[in-house]
Protein backbone atom coordinates (compact mmCIF):
# COMPACT_ATOMS: atom_id res chain seq x y z
CA UNK A 1 0.00 0.00 0.00
CA UNK A 2 1.73 3.55 -1.16
CA UNK A 3 0.50 5.81 1.58
CA UNK A 4 3.10 8.78 0.12
CA UNK A 5 -0.51 9.90 -2.48
CA UNK A 6 -2.22 10.27 1.06
CA UNK A 7 -2.55 14.30 2.36
CA UNK A 8 -2.11 14.34 6.59
CA UNK A 9 -5.54 14.79 7.11
CA UNK A 10 -6.36 11.63 5.06
CA UNK A 11 -3.64 9.77 7.02
CA UNK A 12 -4.66 10.94 10.52
CA UNK A 13 -8.19 9.59 9.50
CA UNK A 14 -6.85 6.06 8.30
CA UNK A 15 -4.77 5.91 11.50
CA UNK A 16 -8.19 6.33 13.45
CA UNK A 17 -9.78 3.73 11.60
CA UNK A 18 -6.84 1.67 11.93
CA UNK A 19 -6.96 1.77 15.69
CA UNK A 20 -10.35 1.29 15.77
CA UNK A 21 -10.68 -1.70 13.64
CA UNK A 22 -7.66 -2.81 16.09
CA UNK A 23 -9.52 -2.59 19.14
CA UNK A 24 -12.90 -4.06 17.61
CA UNK A 25 -10.41 -7.13 16.50
CA UNK A 26 -8.83 -7.55 19.87
CA UNK A 27 -11.90 -7.24 21.65
CA UNK A 28 -14.08 -10.12 19.45
CA UNK A 29 -10.50 -12.19 19.92
CA UNK A 30 -10.67 -11.63 23.57
CA UNK A 31 -14.45 -12.39 23.58
CA UNK A 32 -13.82 -15.70 21.59
CA UNK A 33 -10.31 -16.70 23.82
CA UNK A 34 -12.76 -16.21 27.05
CA UNK A 35 -15.41 -18.41 25.86
CA UNK A 36 -12.80 -21.66 24.59
CA UNK A 37 -11.19 -21.35 28.32
CA UNK A 38 -14.66 -21.13 30.35
CA UNK A 39 -15.75 -24.05 28.23
CA UNK A 40 -12.47 -26.24 28.69
CA UNK A 41 -12.75 -25.35 32.63
CA UNK A 42 -15.91 -26.49 32.51
CA UNK A 43 -15.21 -29.42 31.30
CA UNK A 44 -12.67 -30.18 34.28
CA UNK A 45 -15.46 -29.05 36.44
CA UNK A 46 -13.91 -25.54 37.48
CA UNK A 47 -14.67 -21.87 36.79
CA UNK A 48 -12.57 -19.61 35.57
CA UNK A 49 -12.00 -18.23 39.22
CA UNK A 50 -11.25 -21.17 40.12
CA UNK A 51 -8.61 -20.84 37.58
CA UNK A 52 -7.11 -17.36 39.11
CA UNK A 53 -7.19 -18.11 42.09
CA UNK A 54 -3.48 -18.11 43.82
CA UNK A 55 -3.03 -20.99 45.92
CA UNK A 56 -2.59 -20.42 49.50
CA UNK A 57 1.10 -19.74 50.89
CA UNK A 58 2.19 -22.09 52.93
CA UNK A 59 5.37 -22.03 55.01
CA UNK A 60 7.34 -24.38 52.60
CA UNK A 61 6.70 -21.80 49.40
CA UNK A 62 6.90 -18.91 51.37
CA UNK A 63 9.91 -16.81 50.33
CA UNK A 64 11.91 -14.86 52.96
CA UNK A 65 11.04 -10.62 52.44
CA UNK A 66 13.73 -9.26 50.69
CA UNK A 67 15.45 -5.70 51.76
CA UNK A 68 13.70 -2.65 49.21
CA UNK A 69 16.36 -0.14 50.49
CA UNK A 70 13.26 1.45 52.32
CA UNK A 71 12.72 1.70 56.17
CA UNK A 72 10.61 -0.80 57.70
CA UNK A 73 6.58 -0.59 57.28
CA UNK A 74 7.60 2.88 55.06
CA UNK A 75 4.79 2.56 52.07
CA UNK A 76 5.60 4.13 48.21
CA UNK A 77 3.50 6.26 47.74
CA UNK A 78 2.22 6.77 43.50
CA UNK A 79 2.45 10.30 42.23
CA UNK A 80 -1.07 11.90 40.72
CA UNK A 81 -0.79 11.50 36.98
CA UNK A 82 0.26 14.55 34.92
CA UNK A 83 -2.61 15.35 32.34
CA UNK A 84 -0.64 16.73 29.18
CA UNK A 85 -3.72 16.94 27.13
CA UNK A 86 -7.20 18.08 27.77
CA UNK A 87 -10.77 17.40 25.69
CA UNK A 88 -11.62 21.29 24.60
CA UNK A 89 -15.50 20.17 24.09
CA UNK A 90 -15.41 18.58 28.04
CA UNK A 91 -12.13 19.85 29.85
CA UNK A 92 -13.10 17.59 32.94
CA UNK A 93 -11.56 14.68 30.05
CA UNK A 94 -7.78 14.65 30.06
CA UNK A 95 -4.86 12.20 29.11
CA UNK A 96 -1.53 11.97 30.46
CA UNK A 97 -0.10 10.91 26.81
CA UNK A 98 1.35 7.26 28.12
CA UNK A 99 -1.30 4.44 27.17
CA UNK A 100 -3.71 3.87 24.37
CA UNK A 101 -5.13 6.74 23.37
CA UNK A 102 -8.74 8.41 24.40
CA UNK A 103 -11.86 8.32 21.72
CA UNK A 104 -12.18 12.02 21.97
CA UNK A 105 -8.23 11.97 20.72
CA UNK A 106 -8.87 9.72 17.80
CA UNK A 107 -11.34 11.88 16.74
CA UNK A 108 -9.23 15.18 16.90
CA UNK A 109 -6.69 13.51 14.90
CA UNK A 110 -9.38 12.12 12.66
CA UNK A 111 -10.25 15.63 11.87
CA UNK A 112 -7.05 16.57 10.48
CA UNK A 113 -6.12 18.67 13.55
CA UNK A 114 -2.91 18.39 15.51
CA UNK A 115 -1.99 17.85 19.01
CA UNK A 116 -0.25 20.25 19.66
CA UNK A 117 -3.47 22.29 20.13
CA UNK A 118 -4.67 19.68 22.94
CA UNK A 119 -1.90 20.43 25.08
CA UNK A 120 -2.42 21.93 28.47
Amino acid sequence: MDLSNYSLPELRRLAAKVETEIRRRSDTTRRNLLKRVQKMAAEEGLTLDDLLETPAATPETKAAPKGTGRRAGAKKTKAAPVVKYRNPANPEQGWSGHGRRPQWVLDWLAQGKAMDELAV
